[in-house]
């Protein structure tokens, strides 16, 4: 089972858009910024999908300090291709930001690039 925690401003929405895939073996749980990166550091959870107004700064702000930059990436306002979602899963990246009004573009198709992986 994969698990992804949402955070930010839109955390219920983000689970919304991801549970209304159904992808199997993909639970979503909401969460906030701490207790992601406990999760997270612990094994306890595999990704974390996080939003703010602008999607650069307040979507991963404490976990990029508690988890470092290696395994943090921040879309901003921009619509990732799922080309550019998997190369970064591919170097490792489990914590993504973007911003709030992006939800319905992007949760689905990240969502999608990391069930695929399981």
């Amino acid at each position: 089972m994969t698990t992804i925690l949402t955070g930010g401003v839109g955390k219920a929405e983000v689970a919304d858009a991801v549970e209304r895939l159904a992808l199997a073996g993909v639970e979503v749980v909401v969460s906030n910024d701490m207790d992601a990166a406990t999760r997270l550091r612990a094994s306890r959870a595999d990704y974390f999908l996080g939003t703010c107004q602008t999607g650069a700064g307040a979507s991963l702000g404490v976990l990029v300090g508690l988890m470092g930059t290696a395994v943090c990436h921040t879309f901003g306002r921009s619509v990732p291709s799922e080309g550019e979602i998997n190369a970064l899963l591919d170097q490792g990246k489990k914590v993504f930001g973007f911003a709030v009004d992006q939800i319905d573009a992007v949760a689905p198709t990240l969502a999608g690039a990391i069930a695929a992986r399981t």
